[in-house]
């Protein structure tokens, strides 16, 4: 019988490994969204530079070095809540499999899990992600239409008192798509390819090399799979009604997709890949070795007498 320690550890160290690499990729986050952002402005016709260069120096320009973690305080309450869910549910569910049928789960599996917790972590994240993209994308809109929130808990009372409750689910569909296609190409990739590299070299166990080549692999799926899912996402969460027509510019994901397409052809729905790459796959590389490290101080393997 698994101690509460054991039950609940996978959760506190996936919210630990979530928070550690946000902190190292939020500027690259912000980066991402304004290129999104940009991009769809550019789409709608407004003469607008999206180059990632530009956009860099605009923000040291304007905002400085602390602009690149505009909303930190929503990234990491995001990782506290998402993150802790999706990672922790994983890997208790794999933890369960080890105790009740003495082996790791196998690929289908795997598939069904990671999705599965990527789901659930995507509604309990989706109210801080949400306050996340404002935060980022509030600079790029009039002076007059910024919300200026003060901090992540303002934004949560305000967006409640302004505009109801469910609001916090805003764009909680292309969040759900995002979060099944990370957790699937993050997770199954990294424990699949691991058990293949592990197989190879015969040396029953893996090493830290082994993680390494894993968790850059599963850093290449994860940006590729689930970056058009993040963009139809950002335009979601962050859109305002029309002060002249008083309609939301999307009606749904499958309008925002039709129309996304539509502006920025097909390559839209992928564009600032190198710069998400270089948000999501170091971040995915960081969660997952500093996940396995913790695993491993807290819960190590029990000698057979």
């Amino acid at each position: 019988m698994p101690t509460l320690f054991e039950l609940l550890s996978p959760f506190l160290i996936g919210g630990i490994s979530g928070c550690t690499a946000t902190t190292f990729v939020q500027p690259m986050d912000t980066v991402k969204v304004r290129i999104q952002v940009r991009s769809e402005l550019k789409g709608q016709g407004q003469t607008i530079n999206v180059s990632t260069i530009e956009i860099i120096k605009d923000i040291l320009k304007t905002e400085g070095p602390f602009g690149f973690y505009k909303g930190i305080g929503a990234a990491l309450l995001r990782q506290v809540t998402y993150a802790t869910t999706r990672l922790g549910l994983y890997r208790a569910i794999d933890d369960h499999y080890k105790r009740t049928h003495g082996r790791s789960m196998i690929f289908w599996e795997r598939c069904l899990a990671s999705s599965f917790s990527g789901f659930v972590g995507s509604l309990v994240g989706n109210p801080a992600d949400l306050c996340l993209v404002r935060f980022q994308a509030d600079t790029l809109l009039p002076e007059a239409q910024r919300r200026n929130y003060k901090n992540v808990f303002d934004a949560l009372y305000r967006i409640v008192s302004e505009e109801g409750l469910v609001t916090l689910w805003r764009g909680s569909l292309p969040t759900i798509i995002r979060a099944i296609a990370m957790n699937l190409s993050m997770l199954t990739t990294y424990d699949q390819i691991k058990d293949i590299i592990v197989s190879l070299h015969g040396k029953g166990k893996e090493d830290y090399m082994d993680k390494l080549l894993s968790s850059a692999a599963a850093g290449i799926g994860c940006a590729i799979a689930s970056l058009p899912p993040d963009n139809l996402k950002t335009k979601l969460q962050r859109m305002k009604k029309d002060p002249t027509t008083g309609q939301f510019p999307y009606k749904n994901i499958g309008d925002c997709f039709l129309k996304t397409i539509k502006r920025e052809g097909v390559t839209g729905l992928w564009v600032g890949l190198p710069v998400f790459y270089t948000r999501v796959g170091p971040h995915a590389m960081i969660t997952l070795l500093v996940q396995d490290t913790l695993t491993q101080m807290w819960n190590p393997p029990k000698k057979k007498n």
